[in-house]
């Protein structure tokens, strides 16, 4: 794709970032910024906090769920379709039980571990499946990340916690990212770097574990690499903002569509296009009902759902690898 559209997709992106940070309650124009201490503090305090998070935890959300897509061989999967996101939850959930009063960081560990082994387990149930289909997989990753919830939800139910967990997973609201909330996220922002600079691996493990040996990878590392920034990026954004539903799927397969399959190309753009899909949501969300606002998930979702619905109905063009 010729570079003047990535000028435009950045010029797009930063259009997009001045409108969020000039949209809300309070009534934030350059004047008001340069005159009233009390308007920088809001501006400073929450918009700039709340932009950067917007951009950071769309790209890399969009990042693992391509990241997941090549591991698994698979273009409708991602985090929240595997059972990743669920079995952070419970990490969260079982943390908020045990130590209640555990800082950020100790709960974006634990849900960053558990994302990991929901990650793996799903991996483990797909090599003991034979059928593969472009269906199949992602229909045992709902079932488990179904069973997982289930489990989420008897717990939470049994503690009296299924409110609280509700407002920490489910939100997707970034109206409570605020200075000293959100800087985690530029975790995730070094983690979708690092995804960047192995693109190359993770399209040749994508090509299979017999293929990636052959040609001298260390399959098993790169494996690790992937589903560590999968687990880690997943644990990170359910503790900061909740969950992103279908971000990690129509991100990446919209971006092949255009683009082709050269990751070591498209991930440039699948970091532009998830960052500002969310960023628009976001600023939707916060139009529609003013001076209320609508969880930026709950946009996503919505335009998420028609866009599976179009890759799945395209599928026999699309899907097969």
């Amino acid at each position: 794709m010729k570079s003047s559209y990535l000028i435009i997709a950045i010029i797009s992106i930063i259009g997009l970032s001045v409108i969020s940070l000039f949209t809300g309650v309070s009534d934030i124009s350059l004047s008001s910024l340069w005159g009233d201490p009390h308007m920088r503090d809001i501006f400073f305090i929450s918009r700039v906090p709340r932009t950067v998070a917007l951009l950071l935890a769309g790209s890399a959300m969009s990042v693992a769920g391509l990241i997941m897509q090549l591991l698994t061989q698979n273009r409708f999967v991602e985090p929240s379709l595997a059972g990743t996101t669920q079995s952070a939850s419970l990490g969260l959930l079982i943390i908020m039980i045990f130590v209640p009063s555990a800082s950020i960081v100790t709960k974006m560990i634990v849900a960053s571990l558990f994302a990991m082994a929901g990650t793996l387990l799903f991996m483990i149930i797909l090599r003991k499946i034979v059928l593969k289909s472009a269906l199949i997989v992602p229909l045992v990753g709902i079932m488990l990340g179904s069973v997982i919830s289930a489990i989420t939800i008897f717990i939470a139910m049994h503690y009296d916690l299924l409110q609280s967990l509700g407002a920490w997973v489910s939100g997707g609201d970034f109206s409570g990212v605020i200075q000293g909330r959100y800087e985690l996220l530029w975790l995730v922002g070094l983690l979708t770097l690092l995804a960047c600079w192995v693109a190359d691996s993770f399209t040749v493990a994508g090509m299979g574990r017999e293929f990636a040996t052959n040609v001298g990878l260390n399959y098993r590392r790169i494996m690790l690499i992937g589903l560590s920034v999968i687990a880690v990026v997943s644990g990170i954004i359910i503790v900061v903002v909740g969950a992103l539903p279908f971000l990690g799927l129509i991100v990446p397969n919209l971006i092949s569509l255009m683009m082709g399959d050269n990751i070591r190309k498209t991930i440039p753009w699948v970091c532009l296009m998830g960052g500002g899909l969310v960023l628009l949501c976001d600023i939707i969300g916060r139009i529609i009902r003013y001076p209320f606002e609508i969880p930026a998930s709950t946009i996503l979702g919505v335009i998420g759902a028609v866009i599976f619905l179009f890759l799945l109905i395209n599928q026999s063009r699309h899907a097969k690898n």
